[in-house]
C-alpha cells in the first residue's frame, strides 16, 4: 500500500528556496545536500526543494503549474500573515486578500515563481 509521502518542488538553489520557507513558516531547514533540502512541518507533511538542473527526468515546467496551500484558522489571521509577507518579508503578492467560494484567500510567489496561497476556510473549505 502507498504511503503519504512530501511534495517536492523544482528550484534554482534549495538552500535559498528552504531558507525562505522555513522563515514564512518559522520551521527549521534541514539541508541535505547542496541540490536538496526540506522542512518538516507541525502536521507532518514535509515540503522538499531539489535542484532543477541536477532533478532526473529533467523538469519541464517552472513557476505557477500548481499551488503550495496553507492554512489559517481565521479571516483576522490570513490578513496578519498576508501583512507581513507583504510589507516585512516585501514577498511578491499575486492576488491581494479577497474572498472566495472556499474561503478568504491571498496568493502569494516564491522565489522561483511558484505560487502559495493561504487560506482561512470558510464552511466549505473546510471539508478540506
Amino acid at each position: 500500500m502507498l504511503d503519504t509521502g512530501f511534495m517536492l518542488v523544482y528550484v534554482d538553489d534549495p538552500a535559498k528556496s528552504a531558507g525562505f520557507y522555513a522563515r514564512l513558516l518559522d520551521r527549521p531547514s534541514k539541508i541535505g545536500s547542496p541540490n536538496f533540502a526540506s522542512i518538516s512541518l507541525a502536521s507532518g507533511f514535509t515540503l522538499a526543494f531539489w535542484s532543477k538542473q541536477v532533478a532526473s527526468p529533467k523538469p519541464d515546467f517552472s513557476g505557477s503549474s500548481g499551488e503550495l496551500l496553507l492554512f489559517v484558522d481565521t479571516p483576522d489571521d490570513l490578513e496578519r500573515v498576508h501583512v507581513r509577507w507583504r510589507d516585512e518579508e516585501r514577498i511578491p503578492i499575486l492576488q491581494a486578500p479577497t474572498d472566495l467560494v472556499f474561503g478568504r484567500t491571498f496568493v502569494a510567489s516564491d522565489p522561483d515563481g511558484h505560487r502559495v496561497r493561504v487560506i482561512a476556510p470558510n464552511e466549505t473549505g473546510r471539508g478540506r
